[in-house]
């Protein structure tokens, strides 16, 4: 069986107890950075084998991890931070575990778009997720093109690094829609910014970007600072 376990994105304390269970009952936890997962199982008290499942590995080990779970492991998949399978390598071994006919179980808890979605202002019952825009600013602005005409929010991931060429862009091609930006989600110092994006672009002027950040919009909406 392969269990699909949620992880904290940033309070620890939102480590679920089933989530905690699973990890610890598991013959191996799958994760991308034995680095950063260690740290959390150990924080739990949880003393399950690592072993790496990243995006560079990941048709190399995949026939091997089904092999095994064709002969009855339990093997949990987790990701740095959040719920596996949204912008990590998950998909391709629940694809190919599947289609082996092995079951794939769920086990729910923090994800950033989500958590970020529900409290940005912008309406939740629609939306479309895009992980992260292309890094060159050409093809971007062609991404951003598209979202004049969508009716539905939408969310994408960006790192502190690129945020306000991003921003420039979105400023020269959807003008001034409203934005939000939520940062350091679950954190001391989460933050969520909302402005167009000329306005967000003085922000980060004045101040440095820091933390992983979601950026939401909706080209026919608008709610206030």
């Amino acid at each position: 069986m392969l269990y699909l376990v949620a992880t904290p994105i940033g309070n620890l304390g939102d480590m679920t107890g089933r989530a905690q269970k699973v990890l610890s009952d598991a013959d191996v936890v799958l994760c991308e950075d034995t680095r950063v997962s260690r740290k959390l199982l150990q924080h739990i008290g949880v003393d399950t084998p690592l072993s790496v499942y990243h995006d560079f590995n990941k048709e190399k080990v995949t026939p091997r991890l089904v092999e095994r779970l064709a002969a009855g492991e339990r093997l949990a998949l987790i990701t740095d931070a959040g719920t596996p399978g949204i912008a990590d390598p998950a998909f391709y071994l629940v694809r190919e575990a599947i289609r082996a006919g092995i079951q794939v179980v769920p086990v729910p808890g923090a994800s950033a778009v989500t958590a970020a979605l529900t409290a940005s202002g912008l309406p939740c019952d629609r939306f479309v997720f895009e992980n992260f825009l292309p890094p060159k600013s050409a093809r971007r602005r062609r991404v951003l093109e598209t979202f004049k005409h969508e009716k539905r929010t939408v969310v994408f991931y960006e790192s502190p690094h690129r945020i306000e060429k991003v921003l420039a862009d979105m400023r020269d091609v959807l003008g001034d829609v409203t934005v939000v930006i939520a940062r350091e989600l679950t954190k001391i110092h989460e933050e969520f910014l909302r402005g167009t994006p000329p306005e967000l672009l003085a922000h980060f002027e004045k101040k440095m970007p820091r933390g992983e950040m979601v950026v939401m919009l909706n080209t026919g909406y608008h709610c206030t600072a």
